[in-house]
């Protein structure tokens, strides 16, 4: 394939938090590249997920959900998500019409409507939207943003991802691909290990514990039998929150780490021997250090 016929582009992918985006961006690529949570704010730095359409590659930004921030890491997370549309050929814009999130939804159409990237619209979640408000939503919507066309798609089923797909490849500059054939994200192994912990924690403890956890690397040693050896420390504000994740008898880590071990052992191919153990500081969401390994900036 010569560089005259590639084409390649970057896509920002924008919206409220819990609005899907880590799900499409995984649809699109094909493959798990981003962590996945009915909790909202799951995503905290910006992720690249690369996807690939005939001579075309896409490099799709997943970025954190926009809302309004209180603390030092919503700062971070919404810089992160603005800085993912810096530079894209193209914003995509997610909608959830179920929950919409009004008061979050409102001031992102105010900010995307004067840029000047190509914006396309995309209603999630048409597996479950009722016909008639999905439609008057997608037109409110389109009478605030020139968006250069609507999708309806439903991000957990893939249905209408192809055709919209199709479409943001047809969108793509012409240049050589940023990445080799065979790379689906950005993210280095050890990132994406303590991503797929961080995910457990949400999936296994739900509302028992709250947002404010995150999961450091270690140690990622490589063993001469071609396992890998990851040493991971999972960070809480509060000792009853230590509790929580330690659970009865050490119960809820070790099965916490035996989902993440058999995920992460799938995803790299090889066997995983995952040690986690769970340290209180209630400081966390201050200490710079712990931004950096997150890939976040260290917003005032």
């Amino acid at each position: 394939m010569s560089q005259t016929e590639t084409k390649c582009g970057v896509v920002a992918v924008l919206g409220a938090p819990n609005s899907g985006k880590s799900t499409l961006v995984n649809q699109l690529v094909g493959q798990k590249v981003a962590i996945t949570s009915a909790k909202a704010q799951t995503t905290r730095a910006r992720m690249m997920g690369i996807a690939l359409h005939d001579e075309t590659q896409m490099i799709l930004v997943d970025t954190p959900g926009i809302f309004a921030p209180r603390r030092r890491l919503d700062r971070a997370m919404v810089s992160a998500a603005w800085e993912g549309a810096e530079s894209a050929d193209a914003i995509l814009l997610l909608v959830d019409p179920v929950k919409q999130r009004r008061h979050e939804l409102e001031p992102l159409i105010e900010q995307i409507a004067g840029r000047p990237e190509c914006k396309i619209l995309v209603l999630n979640k048409v597996d479950v939207a009722k016909k008639e408000p999905l439609l008057a939503l997608a037109q409110e919507l389109g009478q605030k943003v020139d968006f250069e066309t609507i999708y309806f798609v439903s991000a957990l089923t893939g249905d209408g991802v192809p055709e919209m797909k199709d479409a943001l490849a047809a969108m793509m500059p012409e240049g050589p691909w940023m990445y080799p054939e065979d790379q689906v994200s950005d993210a280095s192994e050890r990132l994406l290990a303590t991503e797929i912990t961080r995910e457990q924690l949400y999936q296994q403890l739900h509302e028992e514990l709250p947002y404010d956890s995150a999961v450091r690397p270690e140690k990622y040693i490589e063993r001469k039998d071609g396992s890998v050896e990851i040493h991971q420390q999972i960070v809480v504000m509060r000792d009853n929150q230590r509790m929580i994740v330690l659970g009865k008898g050490g119960s809820r880590i070790k099965a916490i780490g035996q989902a993440a071990r058999e995920e992460l052992s799938e995803l790299l191919g090889r066997k995983v021997h995952l040690f986690l153990h769970v340290k209180t500081d209630e400081r966390w969401s201050e200490d710079k250090e712990m931004f950096e390994e997150m890939g976040l900036d260290w917003v005032r």
